[in-house]
């Protein structure tokens, strides 16, 4: 959801109200994961999408139909092939999704999940639509203080990187619950700053990642020159990496060309839990760099982590198709995607998670949250 989060600051400060579907169960395969997102206005605006365009014609009748009466709904949404206009996922799946009205009552809870710096997670009661954010030790509800219960509950599913729904009680007193977790964006870490670098800020960027490029050279270390970058930082690249906190969600790539930055800090990156470290050169740089790193007490399993030269064999040469060569191979490693051609493979588009496979089909990851993001200090700093 944290992609409306501009959009729904806009309607939050002219006031206005609109109708916020969400996806919060999918059975099978679907486009898009749990927590996605689309909202209508009372002028019929729409922001976001739940299905990449499956069943946003339908959804958009329940907001309305929702913006007019203020009850919320939750509705299915599968596939038919006995009726050429049946809504359904041509994927063969099936979405969950629950529609609420957004007032004034519920803005602040939303707006303290969504722009939380921190870790944080959004609660929606599936029957009132209350609504609580729950962000370090303290909590935002729209229907009063939360119960203890609910604020463990959404803890630990922000500590698992989860979203569901959970039953919290019994009986007649129980309650369902959508739980959607946010971590923090995973990081980005770029080692020199060229075109190259400015590039994958972007792809970066576009990833969800916290992009920061490092760079020992002042005069190259211009922060007007990198715009899609987060942070620009003046330091030699071992030294930063030392001294800056990284997680296992974390991506790490040297795009230096110079052993003097490119050995010292590949030296760190390939003995610390991060995600990925990438290196760029030919293939007779990254030849001579691999002989250079075990001559500096690298391991034979510390170089199998090392991806040089970085990328996929995509054939681009500007620094942008380099660029996405580079983010496909993360994708690819994140996620376990063979980096085949799809017309070539016959495995699931939208493989199961983790969860799937442990047969609880009502849990899953959120978005690129696969960790705690509780970050990792390199060598104890």
């Amino acid at each position: 959801m944290r992609e409306l989060a501009p959009h729904l600051a806009g309607w939050h400060a002219r006031g206005i109200e609109y109708a916020l579907a969400t996806v919060v169960d999918i059975r099978g395969s679907a486009p898009l994961p749990l927590g996605a997102s689309m909202a209508v206005d009372d002028s019929g605006a729409v922001r976001g999408s739940l299905s990449g365009g499956c069943v946003e014609g339908a959804v958009y009748d329940l907001c309305t139909a929702v913006l007019a009466s203020g009850t919320p709904a939750r509705q299915s949404f599968g596939y038919s092939d006995s009726d050429a206009f049946a809504v359904g996922l041509t994927c063969g799946g099936e979405l969950e999704v629950f529609v609420q009205r957004v007032t004034a009552a519920e803005r602040p809870a939303l707006e303290a999940a969504l722009h939380a710096l921190g870790p944080a997670a959004l609660v929606r009661d599936l029957a009132t639509g209350e609504t609580v954010a729950v962000t370090g030790d303290s909590a935002v509800g729209s229907g009063g203080d939360p119960p203890d219960s609910m604020l463990a509950l959404a803890r630990t599913m922000v500590l698992e990187g989860a979203c569901g729904i959970r039953t919290m009680g019994s009986g007649a007193s129980a309650r369902e619950l959508f739980v959607e977790s946010f971590a923090a964006p995973p990081r980005m870490i770029v080692f020199g700053a060229n075109v190259f670098a400015g590039a994958l800020a972007r792809v970066g960027r576009l990833l969800g990642y916290h992009v920061t490029i490092c760079e020992a050279r002042p005069v190259f270390a211009d922060r007007a020159g990198h715009p899609d970058a987060d942070d620009v930082v003046t330091e030699w690249p071992d030294r930063y990496l030392r001294t800056t906190e990284v997680d296992s969600r974390t991506v790490l790539c040297v795009l230096t060309h110079d052993p003097k930055f490119d050995i010292p800090v590949l030296v760190e990156a390939l003995r610390l839990p991060v995600a990925y470290v990438g290196a760029m050169g030919s293939r007779r740089a990254d030849t001579e760099r691999r002989d250079r790193l075990r001559e500096a007490g690298v391991t034979a399993g510390e170089l199998a982590r090392l991806h040089s030269p970085i990328g996929l064999e995509l054939g681009g040469r500007t620094p942008e198709e380099t660029a996405v060569a580079i983010g496909a191979e993360i994708i690819a490693h994140r996620h376990g995607g063979s980096a085949r051609s799809l017309s070539a493979t016959s495995r699931p588009i939208h493989a199961p998670s983790a969860a799937e496979h442990s047969g609880n089909q009502r849990i899953r990851s959120c978005g690129v949250s696969t960790s705690s993001g509780e970050p990792v200090s390199s060598h104890g700093t």
